[in-house]
């Protein structure tokens, strides 16, 4: 197994973060790194927004959910699909933008912020940092919009807390992988393996000191409710005009 293999497989989420500075030179190369991700027709969907200002973590760790960790972070990355400069450069070259409708669009911008924010962590960590994605920035989307002064074309996807760890949370087990590659075609088989899964998951809470419930009932009461309804507003406020959207 070569270093980047074992670098990927050794990845774990940390949340809690010594009190030492991120320099800007390393998040200026971490966001190069995240900039040779492949993109969709080279159209490079991909802005982040760093914020190292302790007030205004404050305020994003706040709308993310009172996320502490997003306030204790050293530098915290927002990162948002980029349609803007795309709109910029329909206009230089006197061409319709016609592609913003198209729900396909929002499938792009959100797998560009994928791989691109899947580069920065990889790179975080060969740096020996630490950091730990959150979705709870589109918890309150439109405010994040407003106080970032996103413009139109622009969404913010995930955020992304960097910092040197504090400790070690362990590695979370992973589904077996006859669960996630599948031959030829889709095996819809799957509950024998996701039971068997289930008692691996309570072995490793169990482990921790935490209450030992399967991995079903994690993502079950996850998905008992919707998350986050007001987004299809903010994906039309942001000039997604998709027709098959709706309020």
């Amino acid at each position: 197994m070569n270093e980047t293999i074992q670098l990927l497989k050794n990845h774990r989420s940390y949340r809690t973060y010594q009190d030492k500075e991120v320099t800007l030179e390393t998040l200026q190369l971490i966001m190069e790194t995240a900039q040779s991700a492949p993109s969709w027709t080279n159209g490079q969907h991909v802005t982040a927004i760093l914020v190292r200002d302790v007030e205004r973590k404050k305020k994003l760790a706040a709308l993310c959910g009172n996320q502490k960790h997003v306030e204790n972070a050293p530098a915290f990355l927002v990162f948002c699909a980029d349609f803007y400069r795309a709109k910029l450069a329909s206009e230089m070259e006197g061409k319709e933008f016609k592609a913003i409708e198209d729900v396909d669009t929002i499938l792009i911008g959100a797998t560009d912020v994928g791989l691109a924010m899947q580069n920065a962590i990889t790179a975080a960590e060969s740096l020996g940092l630490g950091t730990v994605p959150i979705g709870g920035i589109r918890r309150n989307a439109l405010e994040v919009i407003e106080f970032l002064e996103l413009p139109t074309y622009v969404i913010p996807i995930a955020g992304l807390c960097v910092g040197y760890p504090d400790g070690d949370p362990g590695l979370k087990p992973r589904l077996p992988l006859q669960s996630v590659l599948h031959e030829e075609k889709y095996d819809k088989k799957q509950q024998a393996i996701i039971d068997e899964y289930n008692a691996t998951y309570k072995e490793y809470l169990k482990d921790r000191g935490e209450t030992p419930v399967g991995w079903t009932n994690r993502i079950a009461n996850f998905y008992d409710k919707s998350y986050y309804p007001s987004n299809a507003k903010m994906i039309k406020q942001q000039g997604f005009l998709s027709k098959d959207m709706k309020e």
